[in-house]
């Protein structure tokens, strides 16, 4: 069952707690359901994990939880889904939400070579913003969306087949 092995991963309420930039939630962590794993709070989480990934805004991780918190999905897994954003991906993430971006506004993009530096985007943020952040909006939606479907297809398929194995063994 997929809980068992999402379980394997999870981490506790007191290790959130003691996490430094979310105390500010500590007191909501008390609440179970947001620690739960059942059907509706993985997808839920899913959804809000992969749509907090995508946005291209320092603190993340707080918008994740909060949302979590708010729709009342796991707060783990919202949180650790952020992470599909790292380094290594950003780039690749944010210039495919940029082009998704243009295209959805109707813009050509700007023909500029990229560089990973703090000045070459305070230099052009003025012309990427709002491609970049529809974009994302848009990516982060879609991927929040097909997060939500796919677990909870994959985890009611889970539970037909341990009915079937019941069945199964009963006679």
């Amino acid at each position: 069952m997929p809980k068992k092995q999402l379980n394997k991963w999870m981490p506790t309420s007191g290790n959130m707690r003691q996490h430094r930039s979310l105390r500010v939630f500590s007191h909501w962590f008390e609440n179970t359901q947001l620690w739960q794993l059942s059907r509706h709070t993985t997808a839920k989480a899913f959804a809000i994990g992969l749509y907090c990934a995508m946005l291209p805004v320092p603190g993340q991780m707080f918008i994740a939880v909060a949302l979590a918190i708010v729709f009342t999905a796991n707060v783990p897994l919202s949180f650790s889904l952020i992470f599909i954003t790292n380094p290594l991906t950003m780039p690749a993430i944010y210039f495919a939400s940029y082009k998704l971006g243009a295209w959805v506004l109707g813009t050509e993009p700007l023909d500029i070579e990229f560089e990973a530096s703090w000045t070459w985007f305070i230099q052009y943020l003025d012309e990427i913003w709002l491609p970049l952040l529809l974009g994302s909006q848009v990516l982060g939606v879609a991927l929040g969306i097909l997060g939500y479907v796919f677990i909870d297809l994959f985890w009611r398929n889970a539970i037909r087949r341990q009915w079937r194995a019941r069945r199964s063994e009963r006679g």
